[in-house]
C-alpha cells in the first residue's frame, strides 16, 4: 500500500517512516527539510506539490506543523499558513486522489485553558468531551485543522481520524521553574502518570487510526499514556498527588530514593485515553508502572524507536535560558 507522511524529518514523522518501512509500506515522505526519511522535499503549503505527492495515495499521516515553541519564533500568519493552509491543501488533494484513510495528529494543547481548574478545585478529568479553549495561535490553529478533517468528513466522504498526542518530546521541559527542580528524567516519568506518551505508541495509535478509519468515518481521540487515577482520586491529586501514587504504584518509592528524585506535590489534569483504547483497538505499552520497571532493569526511560530518533530539537537557533523561550 502506497501511504504518504508528512513532517518526515520530525520526531513523529521519522518514526512512522521507519516503522511503516520496515512494515513494507510504500511511503513518500515529505518535509521542507530534507533527511534520510524524506522522499520529496518541500512544503504543504504548495498545493501543487502536495497534488504531486498525493498521487496514487491510500493513507495520509499528517504529522507536519508548527509546534508551542515556534510560537515566539514564527509569525501568526506562517502558522495559520502551515497548519491550516497546509492540512486544507492535502484534505483537498486527499478527496481528489481517493485517500481512504486520513489521520491527523493534533494535540491535547488545543484543550488549552481547560486543562488548570480553579484554586481549589479538583484535578481536571479531560476526556474528549471537554471543550477546547486554545491559549495561543499554536492550539487555536490546530483545533481549526482539526475542524477542517471533520467537514472533509461530513462534505467529501473522507475518513479522518483525528489523534489529540499528549508529550513525547525528548527535549528538557520548556519550564525553567520545572526545570530547576526536577532531573530532566524525573519530570518526564513523573508525567506518564497523566499527561506524557511514549512515541512508539503514538506510531501504534497512528496505525490503529488508519486501520479503523473507513469504519468510524470521522473521530477525536486522546493520544496518552493510560493513567493509573480514577475520578475519585481527582481531589486529592490536587493537594497530595504523591500520597495518591504512593498508595496505588508504591513500588516507584525505592526507585526514585535510589535517584534522589521526587514526586511532583501536585497534579492539575489528567488525560483519559479510554476512548481511543475502546474504539481503536489500541494498546499502549508504556505507563508509568512500565517505565519505573524498565528503569530498573536498563536505566533508560525511552523506547527502542525512540532511542533511535533521538532528539532533534525545534530551532536551528540556540537560546540562552533554555531549550526555546516559551514558557506558558
Amino acid at each position: 500500500m502506497k501511504v504518504l507522511v508528512t513532517g518526515s524529518a520530525g520526531h513523529l514523522g521519522e518514526a512512522l517512516v521507519r516503522t511503516l518501512r520496515q512494515m513494507n509500506y510504500e511511503v513518500v515522505s515529505i518535509d521542507k527539510l530534507s533527511s534520510p526519511f524524506t522522499s520529496h522535499t518541500g512544503t504543504i503549503t504548495d498545493r501543487a506539490f502536495v497534488k504531486q505527492c498525493m498521487q496514487g495515495v491510500k493513507q495520509v499521516f499528517h504529522t507536519a506543523t508548527l509546534h508551542k515553541p515556534h510560537v515566539v519564533t514564527h509569525s501568526q500568519q506562517q502558522f495559520i499558513d502551515t497548519n491550516i493552509t497546509g492540512t486544507l491543501n492535502l484534505l483537498q488533494e486527499a478527496v481528489a486522489a481517493g485517500v481512504e484513510a486520513f489521520i491527523f495528529t493534533s494535540t491535547t494543547s488545543v484543550f488549552g485553558d481547560a486543562l488548570v481548574p480553579p484554586a481549589g478545585a479538583p484535578a481536571a478529568w479531560i476526556t474528549e468531551e471537554v471543550p477546547p479553549v486554545p491559549k495561543n495561535i499554536y492550539g487555536v490553529t490546530k483545533a481549526a485543522a482539526e475542524n477542517l478533517c471533520q467537514l472533509y468528513f461530513r462534505n467529501a466522504g473522507l475518513p479522518c481520524l483525528v489523534l489529540r498526542t499528549s508529550r513525547f518530546f525528548p527535549e528538557e521541559d520548556d519550564n525553567r521553574k520545572m526545570r530547576g527542580i526536577y532531573p530532566d528524567t524525573n519530570l518526564k516519568t513523573n508525567e506518564f502518570l497523566y499527561r506524557r506518551v511514549e512515541i512508539e505508541d503514538v506510531v501504534d495509535a497512528h496505525l490503529a487510526a488508519a486501520a479503523r478509519a473507513r469504519h468510524i468515518g470521522f473521530g477525536t481521540y486522546i493520544i496518552s499514556a493510560t493513567t493509573p487515577f480514577t475520578q475519585s482520586d481527582l481531589g486529592d491529586l490536587r493537594i497530595h498527588a504523591n500520597e495518591v501514587v504512593k498508595r496505588l504504584i508504591p513500588e516507584y518509592i525505592p526507585v526514585y530514593e535510589q535517584r534522589g528524585w521526587k514526586m511532583f506535590p501536585a497534579i492539575d489534569r489528567v488525560y483519559v485515553n479510554e476512548k481511543a483504547r475502546r474504539e481503536l483497538s489500541w494498546q499502549p505499552k508504556y505507563d508509568f508502572r512500565s517505565i519505573i520497571q524498565q528503569l530498573q532493569a536498563t536505566n533508560e526511560l525511552r523506547s527502542p524507536l525512540a532511542v533511535q530518533i533521538g532528539a532533534k530539537g525545534y530551532h536551528t537557533e540556540k537560546f540562552v535560558d533554555g531549550p526555546f523561550p516559551v514558557t506558558e
